[in-house]
């Protein structure tokens, strides 16, 4: 079994946060080597698995993947030759140093070799950096697009208040604006609003569409409260854009087909995906393993009927795909336009719903049976299942990588920028077998070096920057392949101590890092000068066993202490624990001058607001991704205080 598990790729052991190393049990491997098609039950399974792998190991890479100026040394499926004798035994000989000499420009090859066609990948040394961009240390902020108020009344934002945003912040001379997922949801769906779960990473949410971007009448303008009622907003913004539709005239529609056209059978697949589950959602179905068994194959007979009796319905899904693509396109060039060196940075969550269009459209490249989850730790004793599907690790290898670049490229198509959620992911996951609790997983490797490869590639194509979220217990290996990449680390305030527990000097930061006061999963620095967090850790229960609210308020009071003699030097006295506007005031001068190539505030912080976007590990009991501004943008930036802010952060970046 172990023999099986090492050559898959599944740790046996592994160690948690507090370096103490833990064991995988022969039941978990067992299950998730099963699940990844290596049957491991008993000795004979093992066996045949084993050969399995000998098997796939001598048939020829779909890919190569290598750097430029670098020889490559050759597969051994490939570096190998038969001897075969007269009475027709064969023996495999292996070609010592069988390596490819260096190719120097970046780029995709056709390949010819030993009689096999394949695609020669060649990255460059590196990603663009911030300096391919613009001279000095930039800056911008971080925004919930739904959270936006702009001058029009929505019940959430969306690309058009977005774009309302780049030009006031472009005008405040910002360089990047870092958004959430836009990655496509389930259509007119208000209880899956989290951008973390998506149907698909290679399509837009239609949600966010903008019609006056595109010259179409805007939507209708609808109240919306300081929470957005997404039950009622989705399926609402569905019917409007239904509407919009059906106003279209015939110039437009061909219009919208030209467009269309370049994004080939992937475009139409996910318009009769929508338009499926749309149709089966009505009648209670989750997911696609929800439906009858007759639509599981997008190949099969009732998928292609379907089609061609709903085709003003596929119409209508190929509509609103176009109208998130372009309308955010427009974003992008009205960004740059604006003065931003970068724009938008985008934002490639970790994983998609399993139920979800690219877990239908390409099962033969995801996981099956195994979800995406983190191991136990003191945050979360019994570990957590992200019910999120990925690529899985053979899949990848089988497609020769083509579902990560297509992955790659939609994500960069209409940004300057990328932040790859869980950058870990690219070297490990920790995967969940179906039915069992998290703490029954493990972790499993992936071709880390194959995709950082291929991240630098699309990366230098699409000339963008690229930010790997590196938050948590390192993988050992990681930290050389991302630094040599040079994609940028993220450097976020609260994580950034030294072990005496003070707050590091921003000056300590790497130069190749994103210096951050918070993430839309962390406390605002208001909130945590306020206590705000503690207030909401006392609710949900969620202090270690054995402490009070008091004991923690009497730690942070202690920290309170280190923050501000970090922040200050303790040139002022410290603010009082209800007074938490100079705090943030500090915060943003201290991102502002720490060596980091960019800064990144959340607009909450910007703001000083006390209320996070999200609170991790909870479901309903915090309105996740449901908060909104008080005010229109506009009026909130002219804010006196909020200006001074701004133009704190913007003149600490030019120091």
């Amino acid at each position: 079994m172990y023999q099986l598990a090492e050559a898959i790729g599944i740790a046996r052991q592994w160690w948690d946060v507090d370096g103490m190393r833990q064991t995988v049990s022969d039941a978990s491997l067992a299950t998730i080597a099963s699940a990844l098609g290596y049957p491991a039950e008993n000795e004979r399974d093992i066996a045949h698995s084993l050969e399995q792998l000998d098997a796939e190991q001598r048939q020829p890479p779909a890919m190569i993947v290598t750097e430029a100026g670098l020889p490559t040394v050759l597969p051994a499926s490939l570096a190998r030759a038969e001897l075969t004798d007269e009475h027709g035994f064969t023996t495999a000989l292996p070609v010592e140093n069988w390596t490819l000499p260096p190719v120097d420009v970046p780029g995709y090859y056709r390949l010819s070799l030993a009689g096999h066609e394949l695609t020669l990948a060649v990255a460059p040394k590196s990603c663009p950096t911030v300096h391919d961009f613009a001279p000095g240390k930039l800056w911008g902020p971080a925004v919930q697009i739904p959270a936006l108020r702009g001058a029009a009344s929505h019940p959430f934002g969306n690309f058009g208040e977005l774009d309302e945003a780049v030009k006031l912040f472009a005008a405040r001379g910002a360089d990047v604006m870092a958004i959430n997922p836009v990655h496509a949801l389930f259509p007119g769906n208000g209880q899956g609003f989290s951008p973390y779960s998506p149907s698909s990473r290679l399509y837009l949410n239609t949600a966010m569409g903008a019609p006056e971007l595109m010259g179409l009448p805007p939507l209708p303008e609808q109240p919306g409260g300081a929470l957005i009622d997404w039950e009622g907003a989705l399926p609402r913004r569905l019917a409007d854009l239904r509407k919009t539709f059906a106003g279209l005239d015939a110039a437009t529609r061909a219009r919208i087909a030209l467009d269309n056209a370049p994004h080939g059978e992937g475009l139409q697949r996910q318009a009769l995906f929508d338009a499926l589950d749309v149709r089966f959602r009505a009648q209670g179905a989750g997911g696609w393993q929800d439906w009858p068994a007759a639509f599981h194959d997008p190949d099969g007979p009732a998928v292609a009927k379907f089609a061609a009796e709903n085709r003003e319905e596929i119409e209508f899904h190929l509509f609103a795909q176009w109208l998130a693509r372009e309308s955010m396109a427009k974003v992008q060039a009205n960004a740059t336009g604006a003065g931003m060196a970068i724009g938008l940075l985008a934002d490639l969550a970790v994983g998609v719903h399993t139920g979800g269009a690219d877990s239908w459209s390409m099962r033969d490249a995801m996981l099956q049976g195994l979800t995406i989850g983190a191991p136990p730790d003191p945050l979360g004793p019994h570990g957590q299942n992200w019910m999120l599907t990925s690529f899985s690790p053979q899949g990848l290898k089988r497609a020769g990588y083509a579902p990560w670049i297509a992955t790659l490229r939609a994500a960069l198509d209409r940004a300057g920028g990328l932040r790859i959620d869980h950058a870990f992911g690219l070297a490990r996951l920790w995967l969940v077998p179906a039915g069992e609790e998290a703490s029954a997983g493990g972790y499993v490797t992936y071709p880390f070096l194959d995709m950082v490869r291929l991240v630098a590639l699309e990366a230098h194509r699409a000339r963008a920057l690229i930010v790997a979220e590196d938050l948590g217990t390192m993988p050992m290996g990681f930290a050389a392949p991302v630094a040599a990449a040079k994609m940028l680390g993220m450097r976020v305030l609260w994580f950034e101590r030294a072990k005496d527990e003070g707050f590091i000097g921003g000056q300590d930061y790497p130069p190749a890092s994103v210096a951050m006061t918070g993430t839309h999963d962390t406390t605002t620095v208001a909130g945590w000068w306020t206590g705000r967090d503690l207030e909401w850790a006392e609710k949900l229960s969620r202090f270690p066993a054995d402490t009070t609210l008091a004991q923690q308020a009497e730690r942070r009071d202690e920290d309170r202490a280190r923050l501000w003699g970090t922040l200050t030097h303790n040139t002022r006295p410290r603010p009082k624990p209800d007074d938490p506007e100079p705090v943030v005031d500090a915060a943003l001068r201290h991102i502002g001058r720490s060596a980091s190539q960019l800064a990144i505030a959340p607009l909450e912080d910007l703001l000083a607001e006390r209320e996070q976007p999200n609170l991790p590990g909870t479901i309903t009991e915090h309105p996740n991704w449901r908060r909104r501004l008080d005010a229109p943008l506009a009026d909130l930036l002219d804010q006196p205080d909020t200006a001074a802010r701004i133009e704190t952060l913007d003149r600490a970046r030019k120091d």
